[in-house]
């Protein structure tokens, strides 16, 4: 039988003396680590949600991967301009072969100005077409119906706006606006077309929903003069985020030292250097993370010292006939430290079913809200990963006990005959 074990389970249910003062310091320390490791998983779970919403929203917006005209690239990285490159479909389909690639759809971009009898508004017009994944802006849309978006001629010209466009524009779904597109033509420098917006979109991402607008395909390629092969890139999605620079470099091999036939010259770029920024600022939040990780596990650590070294002091009689019975010094350490691990097991437990619970509920209901302007979204996301609560449990559980080991030397301290003394 494990002594140590039995004794300290033993004196963890043993109640004794009510008046004691080991009682309320183990109920101190329990809710110490409850409350600790409860911050901690809320705190994973809340900048692991924040983190993959944002990028979610970059990326619905961007792809993983894009595949320009060297041109454009160079141009701009952030908003490139309209150089065509010649990707038709069976290049496009040798983009869908390469290994980690999810889906491969075309785009065209075009510039112009949405015009009013009050007002007017500079914005991109992104086209898309049949092949494009648009579940990314389904989720997103606030009234309306998304469109079927072609790749050929038809009468309708369906336009998707954001809410903020909308407001400033003082537009609904149905309205008819004309558009104004500033082109390379001598003869027609400026080219007037008749939209209908048929859906408004919110992402809460103020660079996009300033900006851009989603039209059929064949709109923006006729608009400019472009042939039906052109467009102005590639949008590759990944099957794993995490490996999107293996990806990439896989992407960049296949199209290395290849142009199209009117000279364009292929290039690749990833969504974490299209959109820099971003991604450096998301990155920062995991400082942050590890701050509230290391002031949490020291706030629970400290908590179970103090209960540690209070129960010590007060088992003072008890240690001394252990001793006087022949105990070692190690056996009565290790009762004591078994003694603590029920304290943060328990502490453990409570903190999950706090720290899970309390995520479930704004999961569900979203009760705690956001200034969507300020931090792209509108009420607080949450992820709950269990890999990682569970490596939070493990890590808690034996930084606590660890730091435990010092503390019990004090029993070797102790002696039998001054310990009778005390009672």
């Amino acid at each position: 039988m494990n002594l140590p074990l039995f004794l300290s389970r033993r004196l963890y249910d043993a109640q004794g003396d009510k008046k004691k003062v080991s009682r309320p310091a183990i109920r101190i320390a329990t809710i110490g680590v409850a409350i600790g490791l409860a911050v901690m998983i809320i705190t994973v779970g809340v900048v692991l949600g924040f983190k993959h919403t944002v990028r979610d929203k970059v990326v619905g917006f961007g792809s993983h991967i894009q595949i320009l005209n060297k041109q454009s690239l160079n141009a701009s990285r952030e908003m490139p301009l309209p150089y065509p490159i010649c990707i038709n479909d069976s290049v496009l389909k040798s983009y869908r072969t390469i290994p980690g690639v999810r889906h491969a759809e075309r785009y065209t971009l075009a510039q112009g100005i949405l015009k009013t009898d009050e007002d007017f508004l500079g914005v991109m017009f992104k086209g898309i077409g049949p092949e494009y994944d648009t579940r990314f802006i389904r989720e997103n849309l606030v009234s309306g119906q998304l469109p079927q978006f072609i790749d050929s001629t038809t009468q309708d010209r369906p336009l998707v706006i954001s809410k903020t466009m909308a407001d400033k524009l003082r537009l609904k779904i149905g309205d008819k606006i004309m558009v104004y597109f500033i082109v390379d033509d001598q003869d027609q420098p400026v080219k007037k077309r008749p939209f209908t917006i048929k859906a408004i979109y919110q992402t809460n991402m103020k660079r996009f929903d300033d900006l851009f607008c989603l039209t059929n395909i064949y709109v923006t390629r006729q608009l400019n003069g472009w042939a039906q092969d052109m467009c102005s890139g590639a949008e590759l999605l990944v099957d794993d985020f995490d490996q999107l620079d293996a990806t990439h470099q896989r992407v960049v091999q296949q199209i290395k030292n290849k142009t199209d036939y009117l000279g364009g010259e292929y290039t690749a770029t990833k969504i974490t250097e299209t959109y820099r920024q971003v991604f450096d600022w998301l990155q920062l939040l995991d400082i942050n993370v590890w701050i509230i990780l290391a002031l949490m596990v020291a706030v629970a650590g400290f908590t179970i010292i103090s209960g540690l070294l209070i129960i010590i002091l007060e088992r003072t009689q008890t240690i001394g006939i252990l001793k006087a019975l022949g105990a070692r010094n190690s056996a009565i350490r290790k009762t004591f430290l078994w003694f603590s691990t029920y304290i943060i097991g328990w502490g453990l437990l409570w903190g999950n079913v706090f720290g899970i619970g309390l995520m479930l509920l704004q999961k569900t209901t979203g009760i705690i809200k956001l200034d969507a302007q300020t931090y792209y979204v509108s009420e607080v996301p949450v992820e709950i990963h269990i890999p990682f609560i569970l490596l939070l449990n493990i890590a808690t559980l034996l930084i606590s006990v660890l730091v435990l080991i010092g503390p019990s030397y004090l029993i070797s301290r102790i002696h039998p005959a001054r310990s009778m003394r005390y009672e």
